[in-house]
Formats: structure tokens, sequence, C-alpha cells
């Protein structure tokens, strides 16, 4: 190799983007199962750079070669010595390809999408390809459960569960949870109120979406495409579009809805915004608005 060739990184363990916060307690490497606590016993004993922590600990030794769990230990330690986190180590392809169980999942989210994934194209089945599909819903299901996972549903455009009738006959037909994406249950015609109201205990997962509904309506006819729609202001910070999110998230929690609320925020840009603009602006609001429920 020259001084010229050109050296491509495999694996995530050499990126080097914005951290997560800093982990307090529990396992941070799941692949070796390290936890918080080896990492502190690693570096009481004086293993205090990342590449000496790592074998002390073996935190980023399992297959994944510190793909998923290094952002975590960089973090920890810049926490502990309150300054900057050290650069990655030296990437590795990873041994094998990690199962979602061992990288700590939870959930597998599910869309029963049509043969060419399109979002504009309304996807309706007949008595026996019902028949289908919930068999093999429950085979995924089944499949998903032998590793420790819960699978869930996502209602969403262009699939075969989109408009309100689909969602309804799937709550009755299978027993399969709900990914409750407000969002796409707007579009497709379902209140996402309305179903909280009488199927809270479905709900394993939630994706939150504030929409303008002038703009949704425009999709739901079929006169705007959903990534047009979307570059028209389809989807608004939390709290400032036309869904009652806060009146959601309170029926999630007087149901002891137990899950995760993810953040969603579609956006279509036409170029790179200005820094702290654009997509991260909306989604600081979203956050601002969510912490005074």
């Amino acid at each position: 190799m020259t001084a010229t060739d050109d050296v491509r990184v495999v694996g995530g363990a050499a990126d080097d983007g914005p951290l997560p916060p800093a982990p307090v307690e529990g396992v941070v490497c799941r692949c070796m199962d390290a936890t918080v606590a080896d990492l502190q016993g690693a570096w009481d004993k004086g293993f205090t750079e990342l590449e000496l922590l790592k074998r002390s600990s073996r935190a980023g030794l399992g297959p994944c070669q510190g793909g998923a769990c290094l952002p975590h230990v960089r973090s920890w330690i810049a926490a502990r010595t309150g300054g900057e986190a050290p650069p990655p180590f030296t990437a590795r392809p990873a041994a094998r390809q990690i199962t979602l169980a061992e990288a700590g999942a939870e959930v597998v989210v599910l869309a029963a999408r049509s043969v060419d994934g399109s979002y504009d194209r309304k996807v309706s089945l007949d008595d026996a390809e019902w028949r289908t599909l919930l068999g093999n819903l429950k085979r995924v299901q089944d499949l998903v459960g032998e590793h420790g996972l819960r699978a869930s549903l996502h209602p969403h455009v262009g699939t075969a569960i989109e408009d309100r009738p689909a969602v309804y006959r799937l709550l009755e037909s299978s027993d399969i949870p709900l990914c409750l994406d407000t969002g796409h249950l707007v579009i497709g015609g379902t209140d996402p109120l309305e179903l909280l109201g009488s199927a809270a205990g479905r709900v394993d997962h939630v994706h939150l979406k504030d929409v303008r509904l002038p703009v949704a309506a425009t999709v739901s006819a079929g006169g705007t495409s959903y990534i047009g729609a979307v570059r028209q202001g389809l989807y608004a910070p939390l709290g400032d579009g036309d869904l009652d999110i806060a009146g959601i998230v309170a029926a999630l929690e007087a149901a002891s809805y137990p899950g995760w609320y993810v953040l969603e925020q579609d956006s279509a840009l036409y170029a790179a915004p200005p820094a702290g603009a654009g997509p991260i602006d909306d989604v600081r609001r979203s956050l601002e608005f969510l912490a005074r429920l």
C-alpha cells in the first residue's frame, strides 16, 4: 500500500459522530454483557486509555467490534474525565452481523408493505390474502418471540394496513400489538385518540408526529404524493400541527403504556440548512413541547 492509496473503513467503530448521553448503569456492550460497573472496575485499575479500557472491560470485543457500544464507552470516558471524548479506536470489520436481540432491541416493527414499496399506491386485500397476511404475522410473532423480542405492526401509508377498516380488521383478527404512528394513522383515516379509546392496550410502540391536516388530506385523496406532501410541510414540530399530541400522550400514560416514544420528523431537503436550523430546530422544539407536558 502506498501513501496515496485510499483506506476503506469497515464497520461502525471508527465513526466519529455525535455521542449519546453517558451511561450511568447497566449493560454498555450487549455482545459481551459488559456493564458500567465493568468499565469502572477497569478504570480503577488504571486502564484509562480507550484501548486498554476496552481490553480490560471487554466492551467492544464482541462480534460487532464496537460498532454498537463504542459511542457509549467514549461518552462514559468523557463524563468521567470532564474532558473531550477520546477518538474512536481502530476500526475492524464485524466478526459477524449481530442480531437485534444481541444489540439490545426490544421491539421489531413490521409493515405489510406493497410489492414495490410505494407510499403512493393503495394496497387492498381480499379475504384469502387477509388469511395469508394473518398467518405470516403469527409466524413472525413466534419467531421474534423465540429471541426475546416483541413484534409490532405499523399501520403505514402505502401498505395493506393503512386505512381505518384495515386497522380495525387487524385488531379484531389478530393479537399482534400495534405501533401507533400518529401521522400515518391520520393520513389513513384513523383518529389516534379514538383508537386509544378502544385499544390502548394493544399499543406497544409509538411514533409521534404532528400533522398539518389540510396537507394530509391531499395525500389521503391521492392528489399529492407522500414525498410531495412532506415537501409542503405535512409534518410540524410537536404542538405546532393540528393533532392533539398532548391528549394522545395523556391517553397512553393513563393506559400505563410502557414503551418508547419515538420522535419522527420526516423532512425533504433541497440543500443543507444553516447551522441550528431546519430539522434539528424542529426536533428541538418538539422536545421542548414534550418536556412541558
